[in-house]
């Protein structure tokens, strides 16, 4: 069954942007942990219940979908939309000027931050009030921005496949189609290449996945 994104942020379906956006922070601020003593896991699920909602409904593209068909199919996160990204800044320097700490987000949004090596701290930066500072490890400070820059930067990540080929083959070389979703790459393999050799198909992913990485296959000659 669909999540009923306007229930959970108590905002009826005609809401405007400014009132959504009023709810979300008001939120944020009612079911932070250091707010709900006792209480924390219940707090922290609703914490990532209300940032669902504003993700989707936050994105004027995102709740247009919503709206017309009842789902979005991939709903993202709050840093994947500069409307969304923009708020939940100006959420983060509401807790900074009420004193309230941010490490709990590092379990709210711990997949986001999972091989980015970084992490939520409460420090300040320059005495500034509501101005977040970020700690990497180790120890390594880096700020908003470069956190939101790597969500919307795709990872590089390579493929790695296996091909058998004859001797006869291995020995002339010989070419090989890939099909890797629907589409297909020529595998050039060249003569007198040996068992665990590994052919690379360079930024091969941005042709089959439409993101960054290579296609590397590894020989085997029997």
């Amino acid at each position: 069954m669909a999540k009923d994104y306007y229930g959970i942020l108590g905002v009826p379906r005609n809401a405007s942007d400014g009132e959504i956006k009023k709810a979300y922070r008001k939120l944020a601020m009612q079911y932070h942990p250091d707010r709900n003593p006792g209480k924390e896991k219940w707090a922290n699920e609703k914490f990532k219940g209300i940032n669902e909602a504003y993700a989707v409904l936050g994105d004027p593209q995102k709740r247009k979908q919503y709206d017309q068909f009842g789902t979005v199919g991939d709903i993202g996160d709050i840093f994947g939309s500069p409307f969304t990204r923009t708020t939940f800044e100006e959420t983060m320097k509401d807790f900074g000027g009420a004193g309230l700490r941010f490490d709990f987000l590092n379990d709210i949004f711990g997949d986001f931050l999972k091989g980015r090596g970084a992490s939520f701290s409460s420090r300040r930066s320059g005495g500034r009030p509501g101005r977040v500072k970020f700690e990497a490890w180790p120890g390594q400070e880096i700020n908003l921005d470069e956190i939101f820059s790597q969500a919307r930067r795709p990872q590089r990540q390579n493929v790695r496949y296996e091909i058998a080929i004859s001797p006869k083959e291995a020995s002339q070389g010989v070419k090989k189609i890939l099909t890797r979703k629907g589409k297909r790459l020529e595998v050039k393999i060249p003569a007198g290449v040996k068992t665990g050799s590994v052919i690379t198909l360079r930024h091969a992913r941005q042709i089959t996945d439409a993101a960054p990485g290579d296609i590397l296959i590894k020989v085997t000659v029997r």
